[in-house]
């Protein structure tokens, strides 16, 4: 048993139950001052309450206790859920970095055979020892800033065979860390140079040889198609969601980054856990999504990198709707998987309040992971998977000191994270 004391704050407690926080309900976080919280043996929650009413002899005859005492201003809160990442990748991309500099758009950069289809290539030549090496390396780092459950897509081989590597080095990630993780074939990520004529040739690979291998090895949680312009059409998209279905295989749909391109329509129509991106959203996209059980997903650190659109995250909040936000860490367009940054961009660009940044980026990421029943609050029988601040004067502190590491310790499942994985 492990026990947290003097706790200054103690936030993301959720005593009714709640999968998620929608509309006015973002604004709530509840927290419990001068507290602590009790770690059972299993690593999950066991129960919590007021200093004032601690009483260490209920304990002091369990054969192992662990205390830990923190220091004033210490804030302990949920681990950071990221449900959209391309973790997986062989070499950054920094001289694209350069383009953007130039002026040169996303799409520019595409059509000259940069982007999406520039790490393909060198994915295609990579070895899967380093392409491990290298994601084990971000993922190590990713925990360290806070976030205790992740998803990973493929995405960057367009191959059959470079797809099933990508995914394989997923499977050998989930093996070796103690935090979640969930995969999502993404075979659907750019059209390859050589099936610009006739795309959907390529969807026809995606569907009959991709797809049946990716089910065969158990690969994937999840699949997902970038429906937007220059990419893949909503009727692309429906064909391979509907082909996935049969291999119960659950949509998380790339839509509508680059305009309003029939992403959010196929995704609800085919039950998508999430539909992300949507820097382009109008009221008819609104109302599917109040009508609908899919969590909108927004980017915030792909917009600023780009510097393309944020996405209406006021509007659709005060439409009634849940908002979640990941980091989209990959190496051309959100070269970072900080997702305290991500919170700070939602309260700065999307002009969120920080409680509404906060849920955002835990039971609601959470939720786009169908992981919220045991992680991304604090509740009685959740995974104890929580970051321990450093001494801060508030709650609102965590997302206005946006460039600085505010993380002191990491716990999943009840053990501190200590950079290293298996036998952490």
């Amino acid at each position: 048993m492990k026990i947290i004391t003097n706790i200054s704050l103690l936030i993301g407690l959720n005593t009714q139950g709640l999968k998620l926080r929608k509309g006015n309900q973002m604004q709530e976080v509840e927290k419990l001052e001068n507290a602590y919280l009790v770690i059972g043996d299993d690593g999950r929650i066991a129960g919590w309450g007021k200093m004032t009413d601690f009483d260490l002899s209920k304990y002091g005859s369990h054969e192992v206790l662990e205390i830990i005492q923190l220091e004033e201003g210490q804030i302990v809160m949920p681990g950071f859920v990221d449900s959209h990442t391309h973790l997986v990748f062989p070499k950054w991309r920094e001289a694209e970095y350069v383009m953007k500099i130039k002026g040169m758009s996303y799409e520019e950069i595409a059509r000259r055979g940069g982007g999406i289809l520039n790490t393909a290539r060198k994915m295609q030549e990579a070895d899967e020892e380093e392409l491990y090496k290298a994601a084990a390396e971000r993922l190590a780092e990713v925990i360290s800033l806070g976030t205790t459950a992740i998803e990973i897509k493929s995405g960057y081989g367009l191959t059959t065979d470079s797809e099933l590597k990508m995914l394989r080095v997923v499977r050998r990630l989930k093996e070796n860390f103690p935090i979640t993780i969930k995969a999502t074939f993404l075979g659907a990520h750019a059209i390859p140079m050589e099936y610009k004529s006739d795309p959907d040739s390529y969807v026809d690979m995606v569907i009959n040889d991709m797809l049946p291998r990716v089910a065969e090895e158990q690969l994937a949680e999840y699949v997902d198609v970038f429906c937007d312009r220059g990419f893949f059409t909503q009727q692309q998209t429906e064909r391979i969601l509907q082909a996935a279905a049969n291999y119960g295989l659950k949509p998380k749909i790339h839509a509508n980054e680059l305009g309003l391109t029939g992403g959010i329509q196929a995704g609800v129509k085919y039950n998508a856990v999430s539909v992300d991106h949507l820097e382009h959203v109008g009221q008819e996209e609104v109302d599917l999504l109040l009508s609908s059980q899919t969590m909108p997903t927004l980017l915030p650190a792909t917009s600023f990198y780009l510097n393309i659109n944020y996405a209406p995250a006021r509007m659709m909040i005060d439409a009634g709707l849940p908002v979640a936000m990941a980091s989209d860490f990959n190496p051309g367009s959100s070269p970072s998987g900080n997702m305290k940054f991500v919170m700070s961009l939602g309260t700065l660009k999307y002009k969120m309040l920080p409680e509404e940044a906060f849920n955002a980026v835990t039971i609601n990421t959470a939720y786009a992971l169908e992981i919220s029943e045991e992680q991304g609050s604090i509740a009685k029988g959740n995974w104890a998977n929580l970051v321990i601040t450093r001494p801060v004067p508030s709650f609102e502190f965590l997302s206005y000191l946006f460039a600085h590491d505010l993380v002191d310790k990491v716990l999943v499942k009840g053990k501190e994270w200590t950079g290293r994985a298996r036998g952490f």
